[in-house]
C-alpha cells in the first residue's frame, strides 16, 4: 500500500517518529507500516535545538538511509531550515529524488510564532512544484503554542494550506473531541494529530474521524528516559527490564 493510501484506509496511519536507522529498524521490525523522523529527536542527537533550523545536513543524511527500508519513509523538515522558499522548494526535491515518501513542513517559528499564512501558502505552493509526489503534510502550531486557541484559526489556515496543494494537514496540540471533529469536517484533506498521553488515544481519535496519528518526540524521549533509567539500575543495584534487545538483535537489525 502506498503512503497516500495509508491515509484513507480503515483504520489511521499510527506513525511511530524515529530518530536514527536503528530505531526506525526496530520500528519496522515490530510491524508498522510506515515510519517517520522527530525533528526533536534528530536535532537533540546532534547537539542542536528543535525547531531552529540547524540540522539541515543531519536530517537529509537520516532521510537518505531511511528511505532503504521496506516501509514509506516521511521526514520532519521543522519549518524547512530556511527562510528563502527556493532553498525549502530545493530540500523537498532532494528529499524526493532518493525516495522519500511525504514531509511534514511547520509554519511555527523561532520564539513562538506563527508565519504569515500568506507566507505559508507561498511556501507550500513552491514544495508542490518542485516536488509534486511528496505528501506533504502541512503542520500549523496555532494549538502547539496555544492550547487554548479558538479552532476558527487553525481551521483557516488548514484550509488555505490544503487549497495550496497540501496532502494532509497537522495540528499538534487539539485535543478537545469537538474541535477535532469539526476540524475534520471543515477539510477535505486527511487530519493528522499528535498522540497526547493521557489526553487521546488511538481510539478516540479514530472514532472522530482522524486519518493519521503521529508519535512525534515521544518515543525519543521514552528513549532517552529509559537510558538514564538502566544507567541508574546498574548503579544501583537494581533489576534491568527483561526485553532489552541484544547485541546480535541490534546488530541484525544494522545489516551486521
Amino acid at each position: 500500500m502506498s503512503f497516500r493510501d495509508l491515509h484513507h484506509g480503515d483504520r489511521p496511519l499510527l506513525l511511530p517518529n524515529a530518530w536514527d536507522v536503528a530505531s526506525a529498524v526496530a520500528l519496522v521490525d515490530a510491524g508498522f507500516a510506515a515510519v517517520g523522523t522527530t525533528s526533536l529527536g534528530v536535532a537533540a542527537a546532534h547537539g542542536v535545538p528543535d525547531a531552529a533550523g540547524l540540522a539541515r545536513a543531519e536530517t537529509a543524511a537520516l532521510a537518505r538511509k531511511l528511505v532503504r527500508l521496506p516501509v514509506p519513509v516521511t521526514v520532519d523538515v521543522e519549518a524547512g531550515f530556511s527562510a528563502d522558499a527556493g532553498e525549502v522548494g530545493d530540500l523537498a526535491a532532494e528529499l524526493a529524488s532518493f525516495g522519500v515518501a511525504g514531509i511534514n513542513l511547520e509554519d511555527g517559528r523561532s520564539g513562538g510564532v506563527l508565519a504569515d499564512a500568506r507566507d505559508q501558502v507561498r511556501l507550500l505552493r513552491v514544495v508542490k512544484e518542485r516536488a509534486p509526489a511528496l505528501f506533504v503534510n502541512a503542520r500549523t502550531d496555532t494549538h502547539w503554542f496555544d492550547p487554548a486557541a479558538p479552532l476558527d484559526s487553525a481551521l483557516a489556515r488548514c484550509r488555505a494550506y490544503a487549497d495550496a496543494g497540501a496532502d494532509g494537514v497537522f495540528v499538534p496540540g487539539l485535543a478537545a473531541p469537538d474541535q477535532v471533529r469539526a476540524l475534520v469536517a471543515g477539510v477535505d484533506v486527511p487530519v493528522n494529530l499528535l498522540h497526547l498521553p493521557g489526553r487521546t488515544t488511538v481510539a478516540e481519535l479514530a472514532a472522530l474521524g482522524v486519518r493519521r496519528i503521529s508519535t512525534g518526540s515521544l518515543l525519543f524521549r521514552v528513549a532517552l528516559g529509559a537510558a538514564v533509567a538502566a544507567a541508574r539500575a546498574v548503579r544501583d543495584g537494581v533489576p534491568l527490564p527483561s526485553d532489552i534487545p541484544t547485541y546480535a538483535d541490534v546488530q541484525r537489525r544494522s545489516g551486521g
